[in-house]
This record gives C-alpha cells, sequence and structure tokens, in this order.
C-alpha cells in the first residue's frame, strides 16, 4: 500500500539586503533548514574590510579577504543589485541590477542634500549625475532584513566624490595601488624628459589623507610601510620628495582612544615623518590647471586656514565618517503601515547620529517582519553604537541565532546587547594601539599597559 505523502510547510523566505559585516554574518549564521535566505547586494562578496588598507599597498593579496555570497553553506539566493524602493504593504523589493556596472565594486557617493533639519549651509548642495537605470526586477519577501550599510560622508565639499579615493571596497583599494605606483613611475623619468620639475614631483608624490579615525591612520602608516620598504630601493632619487599627511577637523586624531594613546600614535607618526595637521578645514578639491592637471592627475586641496594658497597631491584619500544609504533616507520619509508587535527595538538611522525614540514612541513606525542591522540602524533605549565592524557582527549574530530559536517571538525574548571587545589600530613599523574596557595596548610586541 503507498505512503501518503507528507506536506512540507514553504520555508519562510527572508530577503537580505547587504552582503557587508551585518549583511553577510546574517546569511552566515542564519538555519538554512529552517528558513529560505535571499541576499541582495550590489557587490556579489564580503569584504573583510579592516585588511582593506593592506590590500591597497600590496601587503595582501585581494583574494585573501574576500568572501563570495554563493559559496556560503547550504543553498541561498542571490541578485546582484541596488535596493531601489520597498513595498512594505505588499512585501516587495524593486531592486535595480547592476551586474554589467564596473562600479560594483567601487564606492559610490550619492550626492548630498541637506535635510530639513540641516538646511544650515553645512551642506552644499551637488547636481546628481543623472545615468540610466539598470534593469528593475521585483523581489518578495516574508521576512526582511536590512543591512545595507552607510555611505562615505564628503559634507558636500566640491570635488570630493569626483576625484577623491575612497577606501570601503575592493575597487579602491586597487585603484589607490595603481595610482600610488603610477605616481612613482610619472616622477622617475629622466630630467627634463617628462617637463616636471622638482616642486611638480614633490606634489605628485604628496599623498593627503583626510580623515584621522582609524581607517585613514592605518592607510596612512601602510602608505608609509610600502615606501619605506618597497619604494625607496627602487626609487632612492625620489625619496627627498615624497610626503605624506593626515588632515582632521578635528582637535585630535583617533578620537574613540583616550589622550595617552592618541599621543603615542602622534609620536609614532612624527618618528615615521607622517604629518598630522589637525583642526584643518577642507573647503575644495580640484584638478591642477593646465597638462599638469590634466595629463598627470595632479590635485589642488583648498584649505580654509592657508587662506587662497592651495596644497598640492598626487593621491587624496577621503575617510571622514558615514552619511545615511538613500534608501535608509526613502525608507525614513514613508508613511508606514500599520505596526503589529515589536519583533526587534531596531530602526532604521537617517544619519550616524539619529537619536534613539522615546518611550512614548516606541509603538510607532515599527515593523513586524522588518529588521534593521548595522551601520544603517540604531537601538532603542542604548547609547548609540559606533559604527564599527564588530558591532554589525554581533547584531548579525544574535539576530540570526535569536530567529533560529524560535521566529519573531524568540528575538522579542532576548533584547540586543553589545560587548565591546575594543579598537584596534596599526600605526606602521608593527606597532599598533588597543583600546579595551580591561586593557590599553601600545607598541610592538605588547603587554598590558606597557610599551615595548
Amino acid at each position: 500500500m503507498a505512503q501518503p505523502e507528507l506536506s512540507v510547510l514553504p520555508k519562510e523566505r527572508v530577503v537580505i539586503l547587504g552582503s557587508g559585516w551585518a549583511g553577510y554574518g546574517f546569511a552566515r549564521t542564519l538555519d538554512p533548514a529552517k528558513y529560505e535566505r535571499v541576499v541582495i547586494s550590489p557587490r556579489s562578496y564580503f569584504v573583510f574590510t579592516p585588511l582593506l588598507a593592506s590590500t591597497s599597498v600590496g601587503t595582501l593579496e585581494f583574494r585573501t579577504i574576500l568572501e563570495p555570497v554563493r559559496r556560503l553553506p547550504g543553498k541561498i539566493g542571490f541578485y546582484q543589485g541596488w535596493a531601489d524602493d520597498i513595498d512594505l504593504n505588499r512585501k516587495i523589493i524593486r531592486v535595480e541590477t547592476n551586474a554589467a556596472e564596473e562600479a560594483a565594486s567601487k564606492t559610490v557617493v550619492p550626492p548630498s542634500f541637506p535635510s530639513p533639519s540641516e538646511a544650515n549651509g553645512l551642506e552644499k548642495e551637488v547636481t546628481p549625475v543623472k545615468k540610466p537605470k539598470g534593469d528593475l526586477i521585483d523581489i518578495p519577501y516574508d521576512k526582511l532584513v536590512i543591512a545595507c550599510g552607510a555611505y562615505s560622508q564628503t559634507f558636500g565639499i566640491e570635488g570630493v566624490r569626483e576625484h577623491a579615493h575612497f577606501l570601503r571596497d575592493i575597487g579602491d583599494a586597487r585603484r589607490i595601488r595603481l595610482r600610488v605606483l603610477s605616481l612613482f613611475e610619472q616622477c622617475s623619468y629622466p630630467r627634463g624628459s617628462d617637463h616636471l620639475s622638482d616642486a611638480d614631483k614633490r606634489q605628485l608624490l604628496h599623498f593627503a589623507i583626510v580623515g584621522g579615525g582609524p581607517t585613514g591612520i592605518e592607510f596612512a602608516a601602510e602608505l608609509h610601510d610600502l615606501i619605506r620598504d618597497d619604494l625607496a630601493p627602487m626609487y632612492p632619487d625620489l625619496m627627498p620628495l615624497v610626503s605624506i599627511t593626515v588632515y582632521d577637523v578635528a582637535p585630535k586624531v583617533l578620537p574613540m582612544f583616550d589622550q595617552a594613546l592618541a599621543k603615542y600614535a602622534m609620536d609614532t607618526f612624527s618618528r615615521q615623518n607622517i604629518k598630522v595637521k589637525t583642526e584643518h578645514h577642507l573647503e575644495r578639491l580640484r584638478l591642477a590647471d593646465g597638462e599638469f592637471g590634466r595629463h598627470h592627475g595632479a590635485l589642488k586641496i583648498k584649505i580654509k586656514e592657508y587662506g587662497d594658497e592651495e596644497v598640492g597631491a598626487g593621491l587624496v584619500v577621503w575617510s571622514t565618517g558615514l552619511m545615511a544609504n538613500p534608501l535608509i533616507a526613502k525608507l525614513a520619509a514613508k508613511d508606514l503601515p500599520s505596526p503589529g508587535p515589536n519583533p526587534a527595538p531596531l530602526h532604521p538611522a537617517t544619519s550616524s547620529a539619529t537619536p534613539a525614540p522615546e518611550p512614548s514612541q516606541q509603538a510607532d513606525g515599527i515593523l513586524e517582519d522588518v529588521y534593521v542591522i548595522g551601520d544603517c540602524a540604531i537601538t532603542e533605549n542604548e547609547p548609540t553604537l559606533p559604527k564599527t565592524a564588530q558591532v554589525a557582527a554581533q547584531q548579525a549574530s544574535h539576530l540570526a541565532r535569536r530567529l533560529n530559536a524560535g521566529g519573531a517571538k524568540g528575538v522579542a525574548a532576548k533584547p540586543f546587547k553589545f560587548r565591546n571587545w575594543g579598537t584596534l589600530t596599526y600605526l606602521g613599523g608593527w606597532k599598533a594601539i588597543h583600546q579595551g574596557q580591561a586593557d590599553q595596548l601600545k607598541g610592538g610586541r605588547v603587554r598590558k599597559r606597557e610599551e615595548v
């Protein structure tokens, strides 16, 4: 006698927007036996971002910090593209495909438009460059995890989007590496054959890093190591012309470190002849005049403190914090559907400084089956968390494990709690500083609260 077939209930489809620390970490941890996982992201891989600076100077090869999304264990769906909009009533995501675009591995900075609360002249409106959209597809979901991250903040400064290099994706690191090597080759021709004076070469071999956070400081350190260890033996005549400068608007760099550790970092940079210019406000970035700019790509930086005098540079790396993802700004402006019970106290953040909701507002704007993690999220009734990899990774792991344990009820049963493992920043020459709740480390081979 034939046995009756057992009906298999379809799995809930969980769509994840983003393949960064939050999105990839969540997709990796979510149980494929319980859920159908679908990732939507403009890039088909995860990048181990703390090592991007190392790849940009050749310390590591690009492939060593990449993990393809499609290689995740278990069956996983993937669509390469940008989430253009979300119909929260019908549970459908409108996706603009971008698999054919070279920009898929390059940081794309949207134009800055001031919000009503920022319409005080701090942000300059930038006219967006219109380009044809990719094909549009609709992807349905049962649960949605928004982990699309944030964009590099340019503060609307003229010329930054067009001429600065960012360091948030593997394509950025590749372009920086090629530019550094190109600058040394351009300056290595016999004197007089290329019409470049020593003053011109000094400008081209000036490497400017804007932003004194961990990314900017680590890139400056890695670049110094590359020049000292690898390029100096090959281009000895050019070494007197090389300079590295870090610019920041704050009174001190590395604001997340205490004063003693930040001072140690600055002393280390000083010994390495890396200049650090704090309380410097950049107002414009442009190509240099004539052939020097058109052919050699020389740049001119206008700094408020220098008046009309402009600083020449061959490469400007921009690392000044984050701005809201346009999708998050679009969602924040929507009239949301009637909320259900609150499965996870996470909300989209329209900027890195978005305040947490007041207790009386907790029932508003909360959607069942929609979760927000990573750089684009804030947590209710908790201090604003730093936009770092460890926060995103912990949020991703927590949400996935709670969904594995009991779905929405499992998430509600145990609120997210961040555990700070500390902050580590490389300073070059195999030296680094670390600050956590239990220790402070500095130096090469380190011991607790001691410099070696």
